[in-house]
């Protein structure tokens, strides 16, 4: 399966089944993916997350990871790769207001028991009342799940508390 060509929408297990001698690259280029050490972690977010939205998490240029990522592969760099388009907010917005969080979920705890929290944040978020908000409790910045909420039309807020703790605000438009 070497013959994976790497480009920003290579899924990180894919990558890493391909190329497993670039898990220590991959490290090394942001902290945040010493998680893909944790066997858990790697069957579930590595599944769905893919270079583009690596690079997001790991405050990287997408094409620099990338192009890092072909060059200890042997393949040919690229150029002119679009960044991932998301734009995560971070600023708090108008919408936001405490006494409107209807429910709260902490993916930490599904994502150590090896759970996808996908779906049932997704259906959480589907359940919402008018103008309620969902608070979202994660170790790193969720991108494949703020990215398919954005596809569904849904507003989000990304706070950082500490390097390992973010909340994230849903809100139906």
């Amino acid at each position: 399966m070497d013959n994976l060509i790497i480009t920003p929408k290579t899924k990180i297990y894919d990558l890493l089944e391909a190329y497993p001698q670039l898990e220590e690259v991959l490290i090394s280029t942001a902290s945040q993916f010493k998680k893909l050490q944790n066997p858990v972690l790697r069957k579930t977010i590595a599944k769905i997350t893919n270079l583009s939205q690596a690079a997001v998490i790991g405050g990287l240029h997408v094409e620099e990871l990338v192009n890092k990522l072909r060059k200890a592969a042997g393949q040919e760099n690229i150029s002119g790769v679009e960044e991932s388009g998301t734009n995560f907010i971070s600023e708090k917005p108008d919408w936001f207001h405490d006494d409107l969080v209807a429910n709260t979920i902490d993916i930490r705890e599904m994502l150590n028991a090896g759970e996808q929290p996908v779906h049932e944040v997704l259906s959480a978020i589907k359940r919402l009342e008018d103008k309620k908000i969902l608070k979202i409790i994660a170790p790193f910045i969720p991108a494949p799940l703020i990215d398919k909420s954005l596809s569904l039309g849904y507003m989000h807020w990304l706070d950082k508390k500490a390097e390992d703790e973010f909340f994230v605000y849903f809100i139906n438009k």
